[in-house]
């Protein structure tokens, strides 16, 4: 299955031989996603469903994901650049990056913007295997690497734990009807 993977279309190699550029990628882009969705419209909605345990305030998310987008990117760039370029794994760490990384940034249009918190978790379950595997070729390639993903890994699964648990807490309902209800 996964030797159909490096045909799909991959962020080019250039991006992650330049450091800089492989960490300002994925922060860039969730920066932008984060704030085309109107941050505090969204604080609001996340502040009026009911929620989990342990659930942070919403101050905290943009910190801690510019800092993840960042390790990733890192992450990213040391694999890639440790692994021989004419190597297929390099091909499929690339796509496998970006693929990952366009789940990645899907999660908040889905659950923010669309409110379907079952297409939000399908997302985040699909993004935290496909980040298994990643880390595991990262660590195979590079030990840095795949340290510097076990934050977003440790993460992504709070994350899962916080998006099942609003889903059910609020019977899978984030429309705004439903949350107008409880305001």
């Amino acid at each position: 299955m996964t030797a159909y993977i490096p045909r799909l279309s991959s962020i080019p190699y250039d991006v992650f031989a330049n450091p800089a550029a492989s960490v300002l990628l994925p922060i860039a882009l969730g920066t932008t996603v984060g704030f085309s969705s109107r941050p505090k419209s969204t604080q609001r909605t996340y502040l009026a469903m009911k929620q989990p345990p342990l659930r942070p305030p919403p101050q905290v998310f943009g910190p801690v994901w510019t800092l993840l987008y960042g390790l990733m990117g890192y992450a990213a760039h040391r694999a890639i650049t440790r692994s021989p370029p004419l190597l297929a794994s390099t091909d499929k760490m690339r796509t496998l990056y970006s693929v990952q990384l366009g789940l990645n940034i899907l999660w908040m249009p889905l659950f923010f913007g669309l409110r379907k918190p079952v297409l939000a978790l399908a997302d985040i379950v699909s993004l935290i295997s496909l980040n298994g595997y990643l880390t595991y070729l990262y660590f195979s390639v590079d030990s840095i690497s795949g340290w510097c993903q076990v934050p977003y890994m440790v993460w992504l699964g709070f994350a899962t734990y916080l998006t099942a648990g609003v889903g059910y807490l609020n019977n899978w309902d984030i429309s705004e009807s439903s949350l107008e209800k409880r305001l």
